[in-house]
């Protein structure tokens, strides 16, 4: 009988002792959940990239759209794979036939700091060199936007979907001149709307 009121001590101790981690966790976990999801919104019109959580606008972004013979596709799509300091391949289209390839960090690379797909495999956002052209519809199809901007996206992206990054992290892809690809385990909606 005292073996037993022992281990029912000890059990309960046990218990006990791990209880205000397992309360901190629920909390932190709740905490999280209560932040919701987040969600994309990019109007053509405007021209802007909204970001949202819960409905609420997180962040506003300026973007170049697709121009008049080369129209960014409206609809509802998911967002499931970043790319890290991309390579660009010129698409099997018209006005691309005359490109070619441009590997990562390459000065010629439309493509600049990352690219996030919305609609694979030829329509992303991406970060631009040609950030006179935001706020335009310039493009061929793809969203631009500031390269700082496009990385700010795609960080908070990833940090939303459990796989947290910082500047640095992105720096040191930069530097070694190599692209990553973070494919997102929940896929993040996008709007395109007119």
């Amino acid at each position: 009988m005292l073996t037993s009121r022992r281990s029912l001590r000890n059990i309960l101790i046990a218990v006990l002792a791990t209880l205000p981690v397992a309360l901190i966790s629920s909390l932190a976990l709740r905490s999280n959940a209560s932040d919701g999801e987040l969600a994309l919104v990019a109007n053509i019109t405007d021209r802007t990239l909204t970001v949202k959580r819960n409905g609420e606008i997180v962040k506003v972004y300026d973007v170049a759209v697709g121009s008049g013979k080369h129209p960014t596709p409206t609809g509802a799509y998911s967002i499931r794979k970043i790319v890290w300091n991309p390579a660009w391949i010129p698409p099997d289209r018209a006005w691309a036939r005359d490109k070619v390839p441009q590997g990562p960090g390459d000065p010629d690379n439309p493509m600049k700091v990352v690219k996030i797909f919305f609609r694979e495999p030829d329509f992303f956002i991406h970060g631009t060199g040609a950030t006179e052209s935001l706020g335009t519809a310039a493009s061929h199809g793809c969203l631009r936007m500031d390269p700082d901007q496009a990385g700010e996206l795609a960080l908070l992206l990833m940090e939303d979907n459990g796989v947290a990054r910082d500047w640095d992290w992105v720096k040191g892809i930069l530097h070694m001149g190599e692209s990553r690809t973070v494919s997102l385990d929940r896929a993040v909606p996008m709007d395109v709307i007119e």
